[in-house]
Order: C-alpha cells, then structure tokens, then sequence
C-alpha cells in the first residue's frame, strides 16, 4: 500500500511539473512565428511581438466607444494613415478624427468589442523592425432599417513607440 502511495504521489508531481512547463514564455525575440515576403520577393521572418501594445489598442477601442475623439487623437500619430474597408483612405490624425466626428454623430451607433490580439513584429524592405498588432473584433451598428448590423473586422495596426500609425481594416458581415 505504502508503495502505492508513493507511485500516485510521485505520478502527480510528475504531472504537475510537465503541466506548468507548456506555460512558460520564450523569449519572443527568438519566436519566428510567420514570414513576410518583401517588394522584391525576399522572405523575412516574422517574429511574435511586444505584447503591451495589446493594452493601447483596448485603451484605443474603449475611446471610440466612449466617443472620446481627443484620447483616439493622443493615441494617433500625426502621420496616421487609414484603410477602412470601403476602399477609402484617410490621410492624417485630424483628417481621422474629422472622419469619426461625423460619422459618430449618425444614427450608425457603432460599437466595437476586441475578440483576440496577436502582437508581431518583421523587417521591412528599409530593414527598420516594425511593430504590428493583427487583431479581430467585432463592430455593431444601425444599418439604414435600423435593424442592428454585426460585420467581422480585422484590423493590421502598425505601431511606432506608443503611437497607432497605420490601420488596414477588412471587413465580412457576420453569420446569422
């Protein structure tokens, strides 16, 4: 019985041991999670990324549900460039903030929540790092019936330091 009790004991330390290990985090310098193929064709590797730039973009969605257009201006670079998926750009941080003013001040009420984040970062063809946050969230809004509308979104955020610089936004509607 004695022995019996050792085995499970020593079995469930085991266990325990190897459980914890799949939650220790790797330097994510040394994670080549992807590929990114340059204007000439060159692949490069895509590396995971700084993961606190998660939080801005939280920060971020949570100041254009609060329809606060001066904490999405500070967020902004000044250089901010923007892809919404109509085809459309929208060139400069004031231009974007224009953008949302009238748009927010429709009967559209949109309003957005963050479903996952994935923090990356890669050469590009200058060989300067960028820093990238593809995230997946799901807007809602007043189409023209009235009826509510939910459109999946995926965003390409650049990052430069703590500043958003760039956003490509695809879109699909959601099932029904």
């Amino acid at each position: 019985m004695r022995a019996i009790l050792i085995l499970m004991v020593s079995l469930v330390c085991s266990a325990g041991a190897i459980a914890s290990d799949h939650n220790v985090k790797a330097d994510s310098a040394d994670v080549e999670i992807g590929t990114v193929y340059l204007e000439d064709g060159t692949a490069n590797p895509i590396i995971a990324g700084d993961t606190t730039n998660q939080q801005i973009w939280v920060d971020y969605i949570q100041a254009h549900n609060d329809r606060d257009l001066t904490k999405i201006a500070e967020i902004n670079a000044e250089d901010w460039l923007g892809y919404p998926p109509d085809g459309s750009v929208i060139t400069g941080n004031s231009a974007h903030i224009d953008w949302l003013d009238a748009w927010f001040k429709t009967s559209d009420n949109p309003k957005w929540k963050v479903k996952w984040m994935i923090a990356n970062s890669g050469m590009n063809d200058q060989g300067a790092m960028e820093h990238w946050l593809t995230t997946g969230n799901d807007i809602t809004f007043n189409g023209p019936d009235g009826d509510k509308v939910t459109e999946h979104h995926v965003h390409d955020v650049q990052f430069v330091g703590n500043q958003i610089k760039l956003i490509y936004v695809y879109s699909r509607p959601a099932s029904e």
